[in-house]
């Protein structure tokens, strides 16, 4: 009698033990590995309010940047991050902790990447923006800023500002795509080994244009983009597809709020 019931509990036991692996075989087999960026620009900067080349340089949030970056939190709230990413640039850091705060996620843990830095303008870092594009357009050969397509000619963009850099500190487009689609690469790669999830990454105007361009360039925005909007990109299976550019509902929802 005692071994008829050592054989049953060996049967239950072994039972038990394919239908867990079978579970889990199951549930390794149905783990949804998508991966949802959310990419905004950073608040605005006291360089952005003196139209002045904001890229490797640095300045601090204005007061009306630091507002829009909490009001984007606010927007964000409802949407769990499973990781959040800046540049080591301190705007793009202090907007993305402005965020997780609002959003109500600052036991998020922030990492920052200066390969998600704005372009580097070499010489150019500093100056009037009207300075810089004027080079620009004289080295593309066209007259006014109406006439410059940056879907067609970002490239040519970065390599016209590192040509006329004799410092040598200017970014060329290869140098530039390189860094920041590796960035977004390794990022989205790592979520979706982790599981997948929704991903906060803050960067800058011209970088951001630059990753849409390395996806999809009839995605990029002609008028550029503002600060604080997001650029929703979903990531699956090692393919990217651009759902939205340059969305400032999120930022608008945040204000509405604060209306309330």
């Amino acid at each position: 009698m005692g071994k008829l019931r050592n054989v049953l509990l060996l049967i239950v036991l072994s039972s038990l033990v394919i239908s867990l692996a079978a579970c889990g075989s199951d549930q390794a087999a149905s783990k949804d590995n998508t991966v949802t960026l959310y990419i905004t620009r950073h608040g605005k900067t006291m360089l952005n309010t003196s139209d002045r080349v904001q890229g490797w340089a640095d300045s601090p949030l204005t007061e009306p940047g630091v507002t829009v970056a909490r009001q984007l939190g606010k927007g964000l709230k409802g949407i769990p991050f499973a990781a959040a990413y800046s540049s080591d640039s301190g705007r793009a850091i202090e907007t993305a902790n402005l965020v997780l705060e609002e959003s109500g996620q600052a036991d998020v843990k922030l990492t920052t990447d200066k390969d998600l830095r704005e372009w580097n303008f070499g010489k150019y870092e500093g100056d009037l923006n009207a300075n810089m594009w004027n080079v620009i357009l004289q080295g593309l050969g066209i007259t006014d800023m109406k006439q410059l397509d940056m879907k067609s000619s970002m490239g040519k963009v970065a390599d016209t500002i590192a040509a006329s850099d004799e410092t040598g500190q200017a970014e060329d487009w290869e140098a530039i795509s390189t860094r920041l689609r590796t960035a977004l690469d390794e990022i989205s790669e790592k979520t979706a080994e982790n599981g997948g999830g929704n991903v906060l990454i803050v960067s800058h105007g011209l970088s951001i244009s630059a990753l849409l361009q390395t996806i999809d360039p009839s995605q990029v925005p002609p008028a550029g983009l503002e600060n604080a909007s997001v650029t929703k990109i979903i990531y699956k299976d090692g393919t990217y597809k651009i759902e939205s550019v340059g969305d400032m509902s999120y930022a608008e929802k945040g204000e509405k709020e604060n209306t309330k």
